[in-house]
């Protein structure tokens, strides 16, 4: 296929130019002053509308207001935010597809992008689905922030076309070296704790490549990305849609996507961790090479997936939740008593908020593997290498 009649125009972040228009029209927004004045108390509430107005470049919307922004979410509602593995950026003289698991809608890549502007390392473009672009002042806003748009709910006719034009500008951004892409390892977020890297994102990325299975994927050099939090943004939202789901699709309600939005932003989070992944080797490629079919892809998968376990920061939260899904105190020496307590108290005030109706026994259950799956996932690792 020839690349050069594929769309971009309808996938790629906003330019400097039209990032500017977009500014303009959100400074008129009535609500601006009163989240400038909650976002930045010590400045006038006309902070935000100034700033706005007074930018002229997406680089300078991310530094002088995003990167504030995140900030502002460490400072409250994160007891902590730290993170590791930024050597395995600095010393690479290309750009890559940083792959990263997906617990929560904005903070994931938020808090990359936070990570690499410290470091000064270019910040990436954003692959986000565009279900999150549920009115005109959000797109304008994520749109702004370099986001390269996923394209869902579409024939498999078009899907096949949409996907080839996504895989094809992921590819060309990274091997024209003209910018690194972030996208999470499977479509939305992980609701289970387990994270997995989906197949066809593989197969995905894979169309667009003019050379072998090995020169594919070397060119994109895949950097996974693991985040880690004590408390679980949105876990009892993730949890009440698992077990809906059960006895019949899900379906969102109209403003579901931004009420967890909003409530990962302002959920407190207690400690909070990025590590930055050693990029997949030629070795490890090559590997994958030798099997046939989908076992190929399969064999990068797991290497994604073990590089994102490798890099979890496991918090008492995940033990408990490990031992009381389980019924085990197999955990019980990296929490106390009170700890525990605590965390019983925790779990029970988040079912509280959930709907009467929905079995309290299942909801826990779930609730509580959300925590403790990446303990499981954990030890499986840990199998897989002592076999």
């Amino acid at each position: 296929m020839d690349i050069s009649k594929l769309d971009f125009d309808s996938i790629a972040p906003y330019s400097d130019e039209e990032a500017v228009k977009a500014f303009a029209e959100l400074s008129k927004h009535p609500l601006l002053p009163e989240i400038s004045k909650y976002m930045f108390p010590d400045a006038p509430d006309t902070f935000l509308r100034d700033t706005l107005l007074s930018i002229k470049s997406i680089d300078e919307f991310q530094i002088h207001i995003m990167s504030n922004a995140v900030e502002w979410v460490i400072s409250n509602s994160m007891r902590s935010f730290t993170y590791d593995g930024i050597e395995n950026l600095k010393s690479m003289d290309r750009r890559f597809l940083a792959m990263s698991n997906h617990r929560d809608i904005i903070l994931d890549p938020a808090l990359t992008q936070l990570v690499f502007f410290r470091n000064d390392i270019q910040r990436t473009e954003i692959a986000v689905g565009d279900n999150l672009l549920f009115n005109k002042e959000i797109e304008m806003l994520i749109r702004s922030n370099r986001m390269i748009r996923v394209i869902r709910g579409i024939s498999s006719r078009e899907l096949y076309l949409r996907s080839m034009s996504l895989s094809a500008y992921i590819r060309n951004s990274i091997v024209s070296d003209r910018c690194s892409v972030w996208i999470a390892q499977r479509q939305g977020r992980t609701k289970d704790g387990a994270d997995t890297t989906e197949q066809g994102l593989l197969k995905m990325l894979e169309m667009s490549g003019t050379g072998d299975f090995v020169e594919n994927f070397k060119e994109l050099n895949i950097v996974p990305l693991s985040v880690s939090y004590e408390y679980e943004p949105c876990d009892i939202l993730k949890a009440r849609e698992t077990l809906m789901s059960r006895s019949a699709p899900y379906v969102k309600g109209p403003r579901e996507d931004l009420l967890s939005i909003m409530w990962g932003l302002k959920q407190q989070k207690g400690d909070v961790h990025l590590n930055i992944g050693r990029p997949l080797t030629d070795d490890e490629i090559e590997e994958a090479s030798k099997f046939g079919g989908n076992d190929r892809y399969q064999s990068i998968r797991h290497a994604v997936d073990r590089r994102i376990i490798e890099g979890y920061r496991l918090s008492k939260t995940n033990y408990m939740g490990y031992d009381l899904a389980n019924r085990t105190d197999k955990y019980a020496d990296r929490y106390t008593s009170s700890d525990l307590q605590d965390f019983k108290e925790y779990t029970e005030g988040q079912l509280a908020k959930a709907d009467k109706e929905l079995d309290r026994e299942s909801l826990r259950d779930i609730f509580l593997r959300i925590y403790g799956n990446p303990v499981q996932s954990v030890e499986a690792l840990q199998g897989a290498v002592q076999d």
